[in-house]
């Protein structure tokens, strides 16, 4: 073969292994890219909603609850105030610092307590979810390393998929977490959440659906967390959201937390 046979040789592989990445990784997004692009979506600047809560524990028995749902500075700030059922109407959780901080009101009372630390890790109201999981914030982008995977289909959906390993020195609640990401909307469909001190074990999946346009942003209006350990699960839904909402400070605050 001659130096021109040589050249081109040269320049078919180089076009080859273009193509073979650019199927794997189409538009050339990386890990971080898209987890950033995920953080933006699921964190806007300010959320006020309306929200049902079903949980469904190993025996099969219903508890369902009904509150409103404040959100600020991108999900550092949270305040959740329940409205049914009766025995629960007033009582309302303030999470700060990405659910480093949390306060407990308790209207029976009318006292306010502050729980410790490592706290953020336990079930909020007995649910499946976690106050981490319910007030992280940007907990992602601040938390984890991402490293993107092979493209998968997910429920229907041509997604993303990204493995979120936690940093070293980070206390976040789970060792790793693989997220499915859809391709055109950048709302996570599918999330597994792997056991704090073992990667190899699975915990949760978290399955996300009902996208809606609302307010310009893409919502998943229904949240399904099934433990797969205890075999319960706990489904989230809007009643009612909207974003970018005027919210003032004073409302994460005590005085804010009794109402």
């Amino acid at each position: 073969m001659d130096d021109r046979g040589v050249k081109f040789a040269i320049v078919i592989v180089g076009l080859m292994m273009l193509i073979i990445a650019a199927l794997a990784y189409p538009q050339g997004m990386t890990a971080r890219q898209i987890i950033d692009k995920v953080n933006g979506l699921m964190n806007p600047k300010t959320v006020h909603a309306k929200m049902k809560m079903t949980i469904i524990t190993s025996s099969g028995k219903k508890r369902t609850f009904l509150y409103e749902s404040f959100t600020k500075d991108k999900g550092e700030k949270n305040l959740i105030r329940y409205l049914e059922p009766k025995r629960l109407r007033g009582q309302a959780i303030l999470m700060l610092n990405n659910a480093n901080d949390i306060w407990i009101y308790f209207p029976r009372t009318k006292r306010v307590r502050k729980l410790a630390t490592h706290a953020k890790k336990r079930k909020m109201e007995g649910s499946d979810f976690s106050y981490e999981d319910m007030g992280s914030g940007e907990v992602f982008i601040k938390e984890y390393i991402p490293k993107r995977l092979k493209d998968e289909r997910i429920k229907k959906h041509n997604c993303y998929k990204i493995e979120l390993t936690r940093r070293e020195g980070s206390d976040a609640s789970y060792s790793r977490i693989i997220m499915w990401v859809d391709k055109k909307s950048f709302v996570p469909i599918v999330v597994d959440y792997y056991d704090e001190k073992n990667p190899d074990l699975r915990l949760k999946r978290l399955i996300l659906s009902d996208i809606r346009i609302i307010d310009g942003i893409p919502t998943p209006m229904k949240m399904v967390m099934h433990n797969l350990l205890d075999n319960t699960q706990t489904t989230v839904e809007y009643i009612e959201v909207k974003y970018n909402v005027k919210l003032n400070d004073s409302l994460f605050t005590e005085r804010g937390l009794r109402g």
